[in-house]
């Protein structure tokens, strides 16, 4: 079975034995704790997808912010050095939070059946196609 670039490797393929049941497991880890209390959420797996794709959008959006205001927002408090730190914290973890986003967004399109297929592009590069 074809995966896309970016399926997380936590996640069984599609269609493979328990493949749901390691979606909403690893779901779950990309969101909140306090997540795991509603079981409607266990249950519907594609409720918990685009909930946790609200929430790690929003968390991207409250990144990009935290980015563009720490130097101004925190020079008062931090010595220069604490200042760069925490933007290269930031640094860090935007990209990391933008594939999670992605990475998302793909099981979430696996949990409403939409199947996924290998393409060429006209570099000749393999991409996705739902």
């Amino acid at each position: 079975m074809y995966l896309p670039p970016g399926w997380p490797p936590e996640v069984r393929p599609p269609g493979s034995p328990d493949w749901e049941t390691s979606a909403v497991a690893w779901l779950l880890d990309a969101v909140p704790p306090d997540y795991r209390a509603y079981g409607v959420l266990r249950r519907h797996p594609v409720a918990l997808a685009r909930m946790a794709s609200h929430h790690v959008n929003a968390t991207v959006e409250a990144a990009r912010t935290g980015y563009r205001r720490a130097a101004v927002e925190l020079k008062e408090y931090l010595p220069p050095h604490a200042v760069e730190a925490v933007l290269a914290a930031y640094r860090r973890e935007g990209p990391r939070l933008v594939s999670l986003a992605a990475s998302i967004e793909l099981v979430e399109h696996a949990l409403r059946g939409e199947p996924f297929v290998a393409r060429m592009d006209t570099s000749g590069q393999t991409r996705s196609s739902r």
